[in-house]
């Protein structure tokens, strides 16, 4: 999926964007198994990036930075498709994966289940 500049900044525009951060709920989804890979957010540069290039970007909270998922991993996420929650200010990004999305190296950042936090594992 790849946008326009101008489509882009359109279909922008529409979301509501949080206030405090300016930023909105990304849930990233594998566009065939349809599992949760992660949740992050994105500003306005962030969402324009992903939807002009079709390439998952996210927006750093911690780091205050803009970032290509997969930039220094090689496994960048391929947007297949954008949906917008009931309030538009949450995004479902569907994406082709280009090896795992997390950090940890595997394939979806919610292998663990709550009980193994108490564990340690």
């Amino acid at each position: 999926m790849r946008l326009s500049l101008e489509e882009a900044e359109k279909l922008v525009n529409k979301l509501n964007f949080r206030h405090a951060d300016n930023t909105i709920v990304a849930v990233i989804q594998d566009s065939k198994t349809r599992e949760v890979l992660t949740v992050g957010f994105m500003n306005r540069e962030a969402l324009l990036k992903t939807l002009t290039t079709g390439y998952l970007h996210l927006w750093s909270t911690s780091r205050k930075k803009l970032w290509l998922k997969g930039e220094t991993s090689g496994n960048i996420q391929i947007v297949v498709d954008v949906k917008v929650d009931c309030d538009a200010d949450a995004v479902l990004v569907l994406v082709r994966p280009v090896g795992p999305i997390c950090h940890t190296g595997n394939f979806s950042c919610f292998y663990r289940g709550l009980m193994e936090l108490e564990t340690g594992d």
